[in-house]
């Protein structure tokens, strides 16, 4: 009866400002919107559907003096998210308003709490276009439509995810639950909001859906009438168009497809530069499988994505299901033909022996692949390093390069091609201003994964056109043999080159006559591309060093 008598002096009686949920002598609720008032927004409108994401900003009014009964709430301002589920109610004119007000930036740094996470429930008198809330500290089933409509919303794809795979145990969600500062002002302080709506004009408007901005005030008087618990706050939003995220979304697929088609054609490039037993041994098993599990994790996360988002559950499962392509054909394809051709065996005369070694090769990778996972799982914080880690893939192969003495074991186009594709997501995630996940750029971040990817790919380029030890001074590298070494022309004036069957002229300059350890002559070109398949005499079978 109360709340029809409020209604009925509410929409009858013509009003200045819109009536305060308590009554106090000159609240800041009429005060208020008063002010802010367009008096062109009054009178019998179209019912508007607030029901959305609002994004924007919170600040206190009294800066100096933002909260006195809760020392946490040292911030004077901050970014907020508002989700508003608006159902008509049978009054005409009036709306019933549930959501949650999510506030980032509230508290100190030092404070390991999160963002604060108010539930509200109030009335939207659309005539009017005000909105009047109140906090709400109910149980969780109460707003199940609200947490669905959540799930189901492109914009949280990101927060909704990490909460799911990266959850707390339930004994310290209860525990940090009731000793934050958001279950203490739920316990002591009432929570008010006024609100005026207004439409978003067509210039600021891209999408083809109406948007709405909400200006108002929080107020948080006492339980005990004994003050506030803190000073006014501004709230300020706009309501997001969640098909613009929706077709980020998308878009952010397509990218990740379009970039698994290109890791496709440079693997099957980089599989016939090394199609040879020699060629395939050069390359370090390390490197792929690195580079295996590494796809195999942002197989996983889009599949997670798209299985929490159903909206967005097509798209993320094909980005998903072409990153299972590049990692179960194609790169565990060549990381077997590189364990084969590190470990020969003879006609199948040790079978068990090689089925041994060949699972103990699956539990190594599919057990570093799981406690990957755990690691993350446990050092969450230091995410970024942890990546930085994960892109250092090339750095096993430089060092069997630096080792090893390996000549061109890696295509130059295969370098590039997958430094770059591999930089695509991370530099989307943490370097775009307007990336669907709504991650704060960083970039310095970015900054230092991209020099770090480009010095490694430097080395092994330059590793590819100068040699293997390039960096490395002469005076301590151990003596090798020289297939250019000098030799007596007179002895020996021509001879056949037994691999192209051509005479060789040993009279012209010695770069172009190479003379192996058994003193058989080969032209230059001949004996490297003889050496890249195998390591022997051409003509007695004898093994031949490095050269």
């Amino acid at each position: 009866m109360v709340f029809g008598s409020w209604l009925i002096s509410a929409v009858v009686l013509p009003v200045n400002g819109l009536r305060p949920l308590r009554q106090r002598p000159k609240s800041w609720g009429d005060e208020w919107l008063l002010v802010s008032k367009d008096k062109h927004e009054l009178g019998p409108f179209s019912s508007w559907n607030i029901t959305g994401t609002y994004k924007g900003d919170w600040r206190f009014l009294d800066s100096a003096n933002s909260s006195s009964k809760f020392p946490d709430f040292k911030k004077s301002k901050g970014n907020s998210v508002l989700e508003l589920m608006s159902t008509p109610t049978k009054i005409t004119g009036v709306h019933y308003v549930q959501g949650v007000i999510i506030f980032h930036g509230v508290f100190d740094d030092e404070q390991d709490v999160g963002s604060a996470k108010i539930r509200v429930e109030g009335v939207y008198i659309w005539p009017f276009r005000q909105l009047r809330m109140i906090g709400n500290s109910g149980k969780e089933s109460e707003f199940g439509q609200e947490d669905d409509y959540i799930l189901s919303n492109p914009y949280h794809l990101l927060g909704v995810f990490s909460s799911q795979v990266f959850q707390e145990s339930p004994r310290e969600k209860i525990w940090k639950r009731k000793h934050s500062p958001i279950y203490e002002m739920e316990k002591h302080c009432n929570i008010e909001i006024a609100a005026q709506i207004s439409r978003v004009s067509s210039t600021q408007n891209d999408g083809d859906h109406d948007r709405y901005h909400l200006e108002g005030l929080m107020e948080t008087p006492s339980v005990d009438d004994d003050g506030d618990c803190f000073s006014p706050m501004l709230l300020n939003a706009t309501s997001v168009d969640v098909d613009v995220y929706y077709n980020k979304a998308v878009n952010y697929t397509l990218m990740v497809t379009f970039i698994s088609f290109l890791q496709v054609l440079l693997l099957i490039r980089q599989m016939e530069h090394s199609n040879t037993h020699s060629g395939a041994a050069k390359v370090s098993i390390l490197m792929i499988g690195h580079q295996a599990i590494m796809d195999a994790y942002i197989c996983l996360l889009h599949l997670t994505a798209g299985i929490l988002v159903e909206s967005l559950f097509n798209a993320f499962a094909t980005a998903a299901f072409f990153k299972f392509v590049v990692f179960s054909i194609f790169e565990m394809r060549y990381l077997l033909a590189i364990w084969k051709a590190n470990r020969p065996m003879n006609n199948g005369e040790n079978w068990e022996a090689m089925r041994h070694e060949l699972s103990a090769l699956y539990s190594r990778f599919y057990g570093i692949l799981l406690g990957g996972i755990l690691v993350m799982y446990e050092f969450l914080k230091y995410f970024r390093f942890i990546l930085l880690l994960l892109h250092s893939f090339w750095i096993p192969q430089i060092i069997i390069n630096v080792v090893r003495d390996l000549r061109k074991p890696l295509h130059p186009h295969y370098i590039l091609g997958i430094t770059i594709t591999r930089l695509a997501v991370p530099l989307y995630a943490f370097g775009c201003p307007h990336n669907f996940m709504r991650i704060e750029p960083d970039k310095k971040w970015c900054v230092c994964l991209s020099i770090f990817m480009g010095f490694q790919a430097s080395i092994l380029l330059l590793q590819h056109y100068f040699g293997s030890r390039w960096f490395i001074p002469r005076q301590i590298l151990p003596e090798k043999y020289s297939y250019y070494r000098r030799f007596d022309q007179a002895a020996n004036n021509a001879t056949d080159c037994v691999i192209c069957m051509t005479t060789i002229e040993l009279c012209h300059r010695s770069n172009d006559c190479m003379v192996t350890p058994c003193d058989h002559f080969f032209h230059s070109s001949c004996l490297q591309r003889w050496m890249d398949i195998k390591m022997e005499c051409p003509t007695c079978r004898r093994p031949l060093p490095p050269s």
